[in-house]
């Protein structure tokens, strides 16, 4: 049977069997419909791609844990991902307000969240970003170049799909497996990223 139609349990079935492929199949078959939905909520291209992107992310990440539960309605459920990922969005851009001491109730200032780091949370802070630097040199170059894009230089996925030549789910795949390769590899060596 093809993999248009094969339905989304049994592409979620595949793909929990180890075929990675069924996972791209189901995805690049609601990706339009979410990326027009997120756009129609953000009236902006590009934030819209970028959240399209996380949201698929962490749709995958989801999936991997095994918190997916298939009740044969997969569309529905990205979509409310979609939807709590917009107003996550829009409640950050309304998150810049300045907070008083008297309306907080407590000693800002006396704060650890707002002190200056210590050597030592700086040391930790350095000896994290090296392991994380050194993790990102052992991925294959693809990713590699998808990573530092996206994460060091803060493109979006549509601009680093231009600067590689190839389509956003591409892009979006090499994401996908880097994340996946690396959080193997901090299994593997028993790291700890906080």
């Amino acid at each position: 049977m093809k993999s248009g139609m094969l339905s989304d349990q049994a592409l979620l079935e595949m793909y929990q069997q180890g075929d990675s492929d069924a996972l791209s199949q189901l995805l690049e078959r609601h990706t339009r419909r979410l990326r027009d939905y997120v756009r129609m909520m953000v009236k902006d291209n590009d934030v819209a791609d970028d959240l399209t992107q996380e949201i698929l992310i962490k749709v995958v990440k989801v999936i991997d844990e095994g918190r997916y539960t298939d009740t044969g309605r997969f569309q529905p459920w990205l979509l409310r991902i979609a939807h709590n990922r917009v107003l996550d969005h829009f409640r950050a851009q309304k998150q810049v307000k300045t907070v008083s001491e008297s309306s907080a109730g407590f000693d800002v200032l006396g704060s650890k969240k707002f002190a200056e780091p210590s050597i030592e949370d700086n040391i930790i802070s350095e000896q994290q970003a090296e392991e994380l630097r050194s993790l990102i040199e052992m991925l294959p170059e693809e990713q590699r170049e998808v990573v530092r894009m996206r994460y060091y230089e803060g493109l979006s996925f549509k601009e680093i799909a231009e600067h590689t030549g190839v389509s956003i789910n591409t892009a979006l795949g090499r994401m996908r497996y880097a994340l996946i390769n690396m959080r193997q590899m901090i299994k593997e060596k028993n790291l700890v990223l906080c």
